[in-house]
């Protein structure tokens, strides 16, 4: 007799390996304070990887189809989010963009990269599979660009320039994994390729034109990107600091809680967005290359999975999370050791907080579903087979 249907156990096996790294990262990043703090930290990222992987099975559990029909109301829940957000926010450090429900910070720009996904997810279903020809492409390419505007602009606003991209990214990688012919596809590439060309060149020779549209911490952290040496003291002082730190780690490290660079404070924010500086510098290459065959295990599962279901939505939104997570990984690294600019964007199940810890779990116990549904597929068609 066929077993029923289970969740993907590798995945878990990979979120428990994720999770030792996360505490040991957090509780070392904060190993600068001295009255304690560094458990306080660990012991709440622990109870957040609890309630989230709760979640996530939760969510394994439920029908994920039932979001094709809700996709449009979550979208708009996300927005209005936003607009909350913009006015009756929580300000931190020149940014709001968090609310307060009592227990938890929640951060509404963080749930927006799931609705937005399964948006797209349910728009671009109804066009099937067939490959469109250029000119019906324009309408489904026009309705993408629509979706992403709004939040992109609120998101923008607050100001978060990180997750305004993430979402960006999220959105392109879905357009171009949709079924829109190959000169639109070679289209939208030209398109950006000319704009990130313009935008290289307005940061170049039109500095005073660009400082319209950035703050100034923002421009400083892509100056200072692009010529560290220059802003060591100011913008560039932390990613200078995180550096040194992952220089000094080489091949095993110094050892877990002996990083001097994270235990002395120099690397601001080493808990959160600058947590690869801790694992780099006390853990060294080893210690950080453990980590990305994580990341690699991770996303390979995903891949698998939407290989293995036959709902072109549950296709779609595996293709979302992985641009999403794949992205967050890549910039978060590339930024630590000064190979993209510095983002607020943190480092996906190690970092530390609540807002962003959930909103993967949540991501993965979509993928969870449709794992669960692609196998209650073909649990059902071995029986018919049987029969």
């Amino acid at each position: 007799m066929t077993k029923k249907p289970t969740l993907d156990y590798l995945m878990l096996i990979i979120l428990i390996g994720l999770l030792m790294i996360s505490l040991l990262a957090v509780y070392s990043g904060t190993g600068q304070y001295t009255d304690g703090q560094s458990f306080y930290f660990a012991r709440r990222q622990l109870i957040w990887y609890i309630v989230s992987i709760a979640i996530m099975i939760g969510i394994a559990y439920f029908d994920y189809d039932l979001l094709e029909k809700w996709a449009v109301y979550l979208y708009i829940l996300g927005i209005l989010l936003l607009i909350y957000v913009r006015y009756f926010g929580i300000e931190r450090n020149g940014s709001q963009r968090w609310m307060d429900l009592g227990f938890m910070d929640l951060q509404p720009s963080e749930l927006m990269k799931i609705f937005l996904v399964i948006y797209l997810a349910a728009m671009y279903k109804k066009y099937g599979t067939e490959k469109l020809t250029f000119i019906k492409s324009i309408p489904l390419v026009l309705k993408t660009v629509a979706a992403l505007a709004i939040p992109f602009i609120l998101i923008l606003k607050q100001p978060d320039l990180g997750s305004a991209l993430l979402i960006a990214v999220a959105a392109l990688g879905l357009l171009l994994m949709s079924n829109i012919s190959n000169k639109m596809v070679a289209c939208v590439v030209s398109v950006l390729s000319s704009g990130v060309i313009l935008v290289i060149y307005l940061f170049t020779y039109q500095e005073e034109w660009i400082s319209k549209f950035f703050e100034p911490h923002q421009l400083g952290r892509i100056y200072s990107w692009i010529n560290p040496a220059e802003y060591t003291m100011n913008f560039g002082y932390q990613l200078r600091q995180a550096m040194l730190g992952i220089g000094a780690g080489q091949l095993t490290g110094s050892g877990f809680n002996q990083g001097y660079q994270v235990q002395s404070g120099r690397v601001p924010e080493a808990h959160t967005d600058f947590v690869f500086a801790v694992i780099g510098e006390e853990f060294g290459f080893i210690g950080g290359s453990i980590l990305i065959v994580l990341y690699f295990l991770l996303i390979y599962r995903i891949i698998v999975i939407a290989l293995k279901t036959d709902d072109l939505f549950g296709v779609y939104i595996c293709v979302g999370i992985i641009t999403l997570l794949s992205f967050q990984i890549f910039q978060n690294i590339a930024m630590t050791i000064g190979l993209m600019p510095v983002t607020g964007i943190a480092l996906p199940f190690i970092s530390y907080g609540g807002s962003a810890l959930i909103t993967n779990m949540l991501a993965l116990g979509l993928v969870q579903s449709i794992y669960v549904r692609s196998k209650d597929y073909m649990f059902a068609s071995e029986n018919d087979m049987a029969a």
